[in-house]
C-alpha cells in the first residue's frame, strides 16, 4: 500500500528533476527536500533562503509552478522547496488532540469520537491532520482521546497501520486514551494536561519539537514550513495564526505581535474598544498591503510548535497546574519571557466545532467552480482506509452540484447541493436537497432485505419518494418511504432523540442507525 511512500519523497531523485544540488550542514546530518505543501500565501520567507541557527541549517529555494493543464477543481499547491535539518521525519513527533466529548456536534458525536465523524463522503476528520503530517514528512503520530474512542481506534487502525511501519521506518499512528495512573488518577482536564500525562511518553523521542494539532480542523497546511519558521526564528513555541478582518474576530482569541512577528499580548473573543486594541500589522507575517488593510487582526488556530526542552519545562516546572494551552500555557509562557512566535497561514480554515460549521464545511465541497476546500490536490492528498468499495452505480438518476462517494447505489432520483457518502442507497422517486447523507458501514444482502420487508421493515439507506432538504442523515439510518424531512415549520431547536433526530441551527439531523418509519413528516 503506498500511503506512506506517497507521503514522502527522495531529496536526491528530486533533486535530480529539478536540478538543484542538495547540501547538508554535515556530512553525517539527513537532509529532506519536498514541494511544499501547504496553503499559505504568506511570502515571509519568499526567493532562497538559507539559515544557519544553532548548528541546524535551513535552506528553502522556490521553484516556478509546472505547466499543467487541469481542471479548475483540481488544485495543485504551490511548488516552492522546503529543506529541513534534521528532517521532520527524525525530529518532530506530532500530537493530535482529539477534543472533549464533542457537546456542541452532538448526536453526530453520540456514538464515537468527535475526530472519527465522517467528513466528506469518504472520509473522517481524523484524516484532515493525519494527512497534512505524512504529507510534510512527519510520520511519528500520537492522537489523543477520552471520548467513545472505539470507532477512532478502528478507523486508524485500519487506515495507517500496516502502511507506516515497516524495514528502516519507524513511523506510526497510535491513539494514546486517557487512563488513570498513580500519579494522576484523573481523566484528561484539558489540552496541556492531556499532553501532559503522556509527557512521560513523548520525552522517550529523540526529536527537536512537537507539534501539537487539533482534531477538528478543516486545512491543507504544510507543517514543514511551520517548523522551519519556527527554527528560523529561534522561537519556543509558534503559534500558526489566521488572518481575520473586524467581523470574524469578535468570535477568536486573537493576538497582538511586535514588529518581529514575536507575541506580545493575547485577548479572547474581544468587542468594541478592545477589539480596536487588539488590531495588527499583518504585512509583518507576509501578507500584502491590501489584504493586510482587509485582515487587520490574527487569531490562534490553535496548531503550535513547542521545542521539547520549552513544553517540558512549561507543563512540568512553570505552569503545572495549567490545563489549556490557548488560554493558560501560551500566554503563561509570554509573561515569562519565552520566545512565543505567530506563524501566517492564509488559507481556507474551518474549526469544525457545531453542527452548522459541519454542514456548512461538508456542503463547502460542492461549490463550483472551486470548492471551499479541495480533496483533489495532487501534490498533498488526504488519506484515508482503503475500503475497496466498487464505483457508484447512477441510474436514471438527476444529479446536480453534489460529490457522490464510493459504493452508492443511486435509482432514479433527483440529488441536488449534497453529499452523499458510501454505500449510501437511494430509491426511487427520492429528492435530496442541500443535505449531507454519511453513507452505511455495510451493505445489507437480498437476503436480509427480504426479511425486513417480510416483516414490514425499513431497509438501510433512503425509501421511495422521500423528500430530504437542509438535512444530516448519519450512517445505517432507515429512512422509509414517502417521509417528509423538511423542517416545513422551520424550527430551530428540537431533541427528539427517541424519535431519532434533533434539529440544531435549523438543519435536521438523523441519529445514527436511525428507524424513521414510512410516512413521517419532519
Amino acid at each position: 500500500m503506498p500511503m506512506a511512500a506517497v507521503a514522502s519523497s527522495s531529496p536526491v531523485g528530486f533533486s535530480k528533476i529539478c536540478g538543484l544540488p542538495v547540501s547538508s550542514s554535515s556530512e553525517h546530518s539527513k537532509l529532506h527536500c519536498k514541494p511544499a505543501i501547504g496553503s499559505s500565501k504568506s511570502e515571509l520567507f519568499g526567493g532562497a533562503v538559507c539559515v544557519t541557527n544553532g548548528g541546524r541549517g535551513n535552506c528553502r529555494g522556490r521553484l516556478p509552478a509546472a505547466r499543467v493543464v487541469s481542471p479548475k477543481a483540481v488544485s495543485d499547491t504551490s511548488s516552492s522547496l522546503t529543506c529541513l535539518d534534521p528532517d521532520a521525519s527524525s525530529s518532530v513527533l506530532g500530537i493530535i488532540l482529539g477534543g472533549g466529548a464533542g457537546t456542541r456536534l452532538y448526536p453526530l458525536t453520540k456514538k464515537r469520537a468527535k475526530p472519527a465523524v465522517p467528513l466528506g463522503a469518504n472520509y473522517r476528520l481524523i484524516d484532515i491532520p493525519v494527512s497534512n503530517c505524512l504529507n510534510s514528512n512527519i510520520d511519528k503520530i500520537y492522537v489523543l482521546t477520552q471520548f467513545n474512542s472505539a470507532s477512532l481506534n478502528r478507523h486508524l487502525s485500519r487506515a495507517y497501520a500496516s502502511n507506516m511501519g515497516g524495514y528502516k521506518n519507524d513511523g506510526f499512528v497510535e491513539v494514546l486514551a486517557a487512563q488513570q495512573s498513580p500519579e494522576n488518577p484523573n481523566w484528561f482536564q484539558g489540552t496541556a494536561d492531556a499532553v501532559r500525562q503522556y509527557l512521560w511518553l513523548f520525552e522517550e523521542h529523540d526529536v527537536l519539537e512537537y507539534l501539537v494539532l487539533a482534531g477538528d480542523h478543516l486545512y491543507r497546511m504544510d507543517y514543514e514550513r511551520f517548523v522551519q519558521a519556527h527554527r528560523e526564528t529561534d522561537a519556543d513555541i509558534t503559534v500558526a495564526a489566521l488572518p481575520m478582518d473586524e467581523k470574524r474576530a469578535t468570535a477568536f482569541g486573537l493576538m497582538k505581535i511586535d514588529d518581529e512577528g514575536r507575541i506580545v499580548e493575547f485577548s479572547e473573543k474581544p468587542t468594541g474598544d478592545a477589539l480596536k486594541a487588539m488590531k495588527v500589522d499583518t504585512t509583518i507575517l507576509g501578507l500584502d498591503e491590501e489584504r493586510a488593510k482587509e485582515m487587520p487582526y490574527i487569531a490562534s488556530m490553535g496548531i503550535y510548535v513547542f521545542s521539547k526542552n520549552a513544553m517540558l519545562n512549561l507543563l512540568r516546572e512553570k505552569f503545572p497546574s495549567a490545563n489549556d494551552f490557548g488560554s493558560e500555557v501560551i500566554p503563561g509562557a509570554t509573561s515569562i519571557g519565552l520566545r512565543v512566535q505567530a506563524f501566517l497561514y492564509d488559507g481556507y480554515w474551518e474549526d469544525i466545532g457545531t453542527i452548522e460549521a459541519f454542514y456548512n464545511a461538508n456542503l463547502g465541497i460542492t461549490k463550483k467552480p472551486v470548492p471551499d476546500f479541495s480533496f483533489y490536490d495532487r501534490s498533498s492528498p488526504i488519506y484515508t482506509q482503503p475500503r475497496y468499495l466498487p464505483p457508484s452505480k447512477i441510474l436514471n438518476a438527476d444529479v446536480t452540484e453534489s460529490v457522490i462517494g464510493e459504493g452508492c447505489v443511486i435509482k432514479s432520483c433527483k440529488i441536488h447541493h449534497s453529499v452523499v457518502g458510501l454505500r449510501s442507497c437511494i430509491s426511487e422517486g427520492a429528492v435530496i436537497e442541500d443535505t449531507l447523507l454519511m453513507g452505511a458501514d455495510y451493505y445489507e444482502t437480498d437476503a436480509d432485505t427480504r426479511l425486513l420487508a417480510a416483516k414490514g421493515g425499513v431497509p438501510i439507506g433512503i425509501g421511495k419518494n422521500t423528500h430530504i432538504k437542509r438535512a444530516i442523515i448519519d450512517k445505517n439510518a432507515r429512512i422509509g418511504d414517502n417521509v417528509k424531512i423538511i423542517n416545513s415549520e422551520n424550527v430551530q431547536e428540537a431533541a427528539r432523540e427517541t424519535d431519532g433526530y434533533f434539529i440544531k441551527s435549523g438543519i435536521v439531523t438523523i441519529i445514527k442507525d436511525a428507524l424513521i418509519p414510512s410516512g413521517t413528516i419532519i
